[in-house]
């Protein structure tokens, strides 16, 4: 295959993605993607118009040191605290995205170019301090393109209104149930509503909610395993599908209805689902299975950069592959009942296991930025 029919292949899947209104974010960032072009390389070439980031995706970037010596030096001498330390880092690489992705934020008028931050997820079951955080990190990386993260925590949902009724763009992630993800809207139009109270300008008010997709095969496939029956076998890779596509069917109902009309005279823009941890953990399924399969209009995939090449390289993007399915959907996460596998139980777990892993990755960061400072003289307490 010559270069020029290999680069018009690529451009097609994500280009057939792009069409049929999936907006593709990228689900990493470091600070050396930034500064070697890459990162401005995928918007150019591969349709790219957004990025994500969580902890353990700085955990990753910030611990191999690659790119942050000369600022970790500068910190160190300063005597900040690890804290900070890592603040500092993290947001300078989202206002540095931020930066790239600009023109893209300014030919969607807002809806794309948007580059994502994390709340501390320590603070995930505290209301307040998540709400300060969020104030911060909007006020420090100074971009109209960021968006702010907050987990969809019970005490995340009224941090959602909160920061969304102060004209805040909010990304909410960790959603796994359905019963959760209406919530997380409700919080949302609570907040829009709570903005237009305040005479703020909604148009400029956007979000995301972050519904997690494989880590629910995961989890069920593995409970139906240990079943080991034809009729259990025959289920595996199919839960998470079915969750979300009920998910898409729930932001169709609430973005029709009457709360979501009288808001939509001030110019408010929807909540999009955002397909998050696309890229398949079993081996067994092909590499874009929820990219093929996830094809709404509306919609954002946030992809880590395997899955967007593999996506490149061989996704079958066929068109509209949600909202025929809602039946289906609803037969094969009851069939998993009738098995015994409760469904609340299983979201329920993950979103604990969520917030944790973060947890957890945040705090191998902040380890291995003290023991940068340390090494520089500084007591990074």
């Amino acid at each position: 295959m010559s270069t020029v029919t290999e680069a018009s292949a690529t451009a097609g899947a994500l280009k057939r993605l792009s069409d049929e209104g999936v907006s593709i974010w990228l689900d990493d960032l470091s600070r050396s993607r930034i500064e070697s072009g890459n990162l401005a390389e995928l918007v150019e070439t591969k349709h790219v118009v957004g990025v994500t980031t969580n902890p353990s995706i700085f955990q990753a970037a910030i611990g191999s040191g690659e790119g942050y010596e000369e600022q970790l030096a500068d910190l160190a001498v300063r005597g900040v605290t690890v804290d900070e330390a890592v603040r500092m880092m993290t947001t300078a690489d989202v206002r540095a995205a931020a930066d790239v992705l600009r023109p893209v934020y300014d030919a969607t008028g807002g809806r794309d170019g948007r580059v994502s931050i994390e709340v501390d997820p320590r603070l995930a079951h505290n209301t307040a301090a998540t709400i300060a955080e969020a104030k911060q990190l909007f006020w420090l990386v100074d971009r109209p393109n960021v968006m702010i993260k907050i987990p969809a925590t019970k005490a995340g949902l009224p941090a959602i209104t909160e920061v969304t009724g102060l004209g805040i763009s909010v990304n909410v992630t960790l959603i796994f149930s359905l019963e959760r993800y209406r919530e997380v809207m409700d919080a949302y139009l609570a907040g829009l509503e709570k903005a237009a109270a305040k005479g703020l300008d909604l148009s400029v008010i956007h979000s995301v909610a972050s519904f997690f997709v494989s880590r629910v095969d995961s989890e069920i496939d593995k409970r139906l395993t240990v079943l080991g029956t034809d009729e259990a076998l025959a289920l595996k890779g199919r839960a998470a599908l079915a969750n979300a596509r009920l998910a898409y069917e729930a932001y169709e109902e609430v973005f029709k209805g009457e709360r979501w009309t009288a808001l939509t005279g001030a110019r408010a823009n929807k909540q999009r689902p955002l397909w998050a941890s696309t890229g398949v953990k079993d081996p067994a399924y092909k590499s874009t299975l929820y990219v093929d399969e996830l094809v709404a209009p509306g919609t954002v995939n946030t992809m880590p950069e395997a899955t967007l090449d593999a996506t490149a390289d061989h996704g079958e993007i066929t068109g509209d592959t949600v909202t025929g399915g809602y039946a289906q959907a609803r037969a094969d996460l009851a069939a998993v009942e009738g098995l015994g596998i409760s469904y609340d139980e299983v979201v329920g777990q993950l979103e604990d296991e969520g917030v944790a892993k973060f947890e957890v990755a945040w705090q191998d960061l902040l380890n291995a930025v003290t023991k940068s400072l340390d090494s520089k003289g500084v007591d990074a307490e």
